[in-house]
């Protein structure tokens, strides 16, 4: 994937359109989509069309949150499908990314196995 095109549908949610995986190799042209706008305001990520995650995109999920919080901002995602949430809710990240309440709970720090992850993106 070379370009991600974003839909920012306002309130309502950025739709990363086409973007069925979010996994190794694609992390961090998601990070470098999303990176300017989480640190400018609060976003919530449409993740209807995310079939497949693996832990570099929970890496960049966390990393995104972590960067708007940093900033002041919120950063939630939303819509996930059924693989998704079940992975999020399998690797503790649900009640955080998913939150309804409006509340931002503290950034999650990073399992040494992420962290390579990321150094190696």
């Amino acid at each position: 994937m070379s370009f991600v095109p974003l839909n920012d549908h306002g309130g309502k949610g950025i739709e990363i359109a086409g973007m069925t995986e979010l996994v190794r190799g694609q992390e961090s042209l998601f990070l470098e989509r999303l990176t300017p706008l989480v640190r400018s305001r609060s976003i919530t990520v449409d993740l209807n069309q995310v079939q497949r995650i693996d832990a570099a995109g929970v890496a960049a999920l966390i990393r995104l949150y972590c960067l708007a919080s940093e900033a002041g901002h919120s950063f939630t995602v939303s819509h996930a499908t059924a693989h998704v949430e079940e992975i999020l809710l399998l690797v503790g990240l649900k009640q955080i990314l998913a939150r309804e309440d409006g509340q931002d709970a503290p950034c999650p720090s990073l399992h040494p196995n992420l962290r390579m992850e990321m150094s190696a993106a």
